[in-house]
């Protein structure tokens, strides 16, 4: 090791000791601790470019261990990217590019949300396996376009999350050779050693995984780091780098201690710290004008590699025009223009299941779209969510489209975000609704992130019949429709789906939910796009003002309009509304809201199968809704449809009550 990195690496450490110091808040730990092995991997290896953060074949670094995010900032910072010394100041205040944790798309160089341990790990599994899928598409001999690693770097915490074992599982199975973890074991957590939860050999249990695994006994040694990442990247196989580290390095009465992970060392001992490892009181946030010119010369070289890259492209360009011309396509986020026309989406003229006809549209949608890849967590003849003729993607067919994710929901929900967040590829996953409480933190991550990711979620009610109360989803709607920025559709025929997949298809601001029923649904006269703008009137009324507006969706759709007659019958007028998504609705401007529920018509029945939670606002004070507060039974679909109340005549009823309330 050079003076130069010594001095490097210390002013990584003392940069993050400092803006954690101001702040009077985060985790200096990690930072202190992993500085060196941080600094072997940016300065010896990763590429990338500070003037092109998107790059598309750039490495991608992944600090999973979000909470040490200064140490991150403070590579950013040092590297040449778009964040200064000042933003460095301003950790963890309002409005600044240096939130408590990783932010994607707040901060230039950040590839993922970070933070719920484990979550980074899942995601960088989904970028290697777009690397995979979109190398094999692309590269041809002399011209490696794609060829970059997914560097993690991973704490005891993330090793101890489910998401990790879910994920490095199936990496382990797909050979992601280009996915290489620095694990840094400093065997400390928040509630003390992690001889206390997790004395299971990390190393074997990867090995099991089918992972290269390789020790480093000395964090602090940049050589041996670098030495380990050069062998991890001669590997047929993923490789955990096992580098024993020590956190809060440096501070003589919290190093190796949990005193130092969460809390600021605090004015006196971060001045012990800094005279220990022979750096200045004074000022604060110093960078060492020689620390300034080495990450320079680093930053000229990486530039020049991309020029390099730019150069080949080019090359690239003018041979395979072809194969260019693809790439464009496969990286745009556009759909092709003649795709809502194509009559196959929307010839549903008999009754079937959403997930059905999902499953056909899917098909048609490949056709268009030759970067559509997904799979679903080992439900796929549930689901419907095979590609046909597109091939599996495994280790030795990497140009497949069908991922098999196995059970693992929570896996699969962040993996596809990785490969959204990896650019190229447009992926998908499904399993039942009721499994979607498996991949919560997943899908808030990625609405939170905005990527464009589609969870097709079917078997959506209690309809689901004998499989019980367990696979009966009662509070699932409500609780996905709790998450700001997914946007929910649930389709009540054929037609209905095409337009939920276009939306989803087409949104690039974030995710989207699919909820798709198991039971034959109907086709609804007049149903189709006008699902996309959320809700429409698809059973005006006979005279105006309509007595009553009857609000629904789904498999709920076809009872409230056979309600309609019946109550039509009886000489009332009544309205009933397709809710497809109530956030695609809500974003309409406000006269065609107005258009659909008038805000005169104050006599409302929202009928959903599920708990009514959020309804209210539709329903108004003096509607009512009919909903679900119980868990399901085991019993045919049609009985407990029954039981429950979701009938023509039962639906009836009600709206006749609340007519005739006064």
């Amino acid at each position: 090791m050079q003076p130069i990195d010594e001095l490097a690496v210390n002013t990584i450490r003392f940069l993050a000791v400092d803006a954690i110091e101001k702040a009077k808040s985060g985790h200096p730990g990690l930072p202190m601790g992993g500085a060196a092995m941080a600094y072997a991997l940016w300065t010896r290896y990763l590429k990338h470019a500070p003037s092109a953060p998107d790059w598309p074949d750039r490495d991608r670094f992944v600090l999973s261990a979000g909470h040490g995010s200064m140490l991150l900032y403070a590579l950013l910072h040092l590297s040449g990217y778009d964040l200064s010394l000042e933003e460095i100041k301003n950790f963890r205040q309002w409005g600044s590019k240096t939130p408590g944790h990783p932010e994607y798309g707040l901060t230039p160089g950040v590839e993922v949300t970070t933070g719920p341990l484990g979550q980074g790990f899942a995601a960088a599994v989904g970028m290697a396996i777009a690397e995979r899928r979109l190398a094999a598409e692309f590269n041809r001999p002399g011209f490696p376009v794609v060829d970059h690693y997914t560097y993690i770097y991973a704490g005891d915490g993330c090793m101890m999350e489910g998401i990790s074992s879910e994920a490095a599982s199936l990496a382990g199975h797909l050979k992601l050779n280009k996915l290489i973890c620095l694990y840094d074991d400093n065997r400390v957590t928040i509630d003390g050693s992690t001889d206390i939860t997790f004395t299971e050999d990390v190393g074997k249990r990867f090995e099991a995984y089918g992972w290269q695994v390789l020790r480093v006994e000395d964090g602090n040694d940049i050589d041996a780091v670098a030495a380990a990442i050069g062998r991890a990247r001669e590997s047929d196989r993923p490789t955990l780098i096992m580098v024993r580290t020590e956190i809060g390095y440096g501070s003589p009465h919290k190093q190796g201690k949990p005193e130092s992970h969460g809390a600021p060392l605090g004015a006196e001992e971060a001045r012990l710290a800094k005279e220990r490892l022979g750096w200045p009181l004074e000022p604060t946030f110093h960078v060492p004008p020689e620390v300034r010119v080495h990450f320079e010369k680093i930053r000229e070289g990486l530039e020049q590699q991309k020029k390099q890259w730019d150069e080949l492209m080019s090359a690239y360009r003018e041979k395979f025009p072809e194969e260019a011309a693809r790439w464009d396509a496969w990286h745009s986020r556009e759909l092709p223009r003649e795709l809502p026309d194509d009559p196959a989406l929307w010839e549903f003229d008999k009754p079937a299941a959403t997930r059905a006809v999902s499953g056909q549209v899917l098909q048609v949608l490949a056709r268009y779209l030759p970067n559509l890849m997904g799979g679903s967590a080992d439900l796929n003849a549930s689901t419907k969510t095979y590609l046909k003729g597109r091939g599996d993607f495994q280790a030795g067919n990497p140009t497949g489209s069908n991922i098999a994710f196995g059970v693992r929901e929570h896996a699969m929900g962040t993996i596809l975000a990785g490969m959204a967040l990896h650019g190229g590829l447009r992926p998908f996953g499904s399993t039942f609704l009721v499994f979607s409480d498996y991949m919560k933190p997943s899908l808030r991550l990625a609405a939170l992130m905005g990527v464009p990711v589609v969870y097709v979620f079917t078997h959506d009610s209690i309809a689901v019949g004998e499989d019980g109360p367990t696979h009966q989803p009662v509070e699932h709607l409500a609780n996905l429709r709790s998450i700001p920025n997914l946007d929910v559709l649930r389709p009540a025929d054929g037609r209905e789906t095409a337009a939920a997949w276009l939306h989803a298809l087409g949104r690039m601001e974030g995710p989207t939910a699919l909820v798709l029923s198991r039971q034959d649904l109907p086709p609804i006269p007049g149903s189709g796009r006008e699902a996309l703008r959320g809700a429409y009137v698809v059973g005006p009324e006979k005279r105006k003002p309509a007595d009553l507006i009857i609000i629904a969706g789904g498999s709920e759709l076809n009872p409230a309009l056979q309600a309609k007659e019946i109550l039509e019958g009886k000489g009332f007028s009544i309205r009933v509304v397709s809710m497809v998504s109530r956030e695609i609705f809500e974003r309409q401007e406000e006269a065609y809201r107005r258009q659909v529920l008038p805000d005169e018509i104050d006599k409302r029945l929202v009928v959903e199968a599920a708990l009514p939670m959020g309804w209210e606002r539709y329903a108004g004070s003096r509607g009512r809704i009919l909903g679900i507060t119980r868990f399901g039974a085991s019993a045919p679909g049609a009985v407990l449809m029954e039981k429950m109340g979701f009938t023509a005549e039962n639906i009836a009823r009600l709206g006749e009550e609340i007519i005739t309330e006064g």
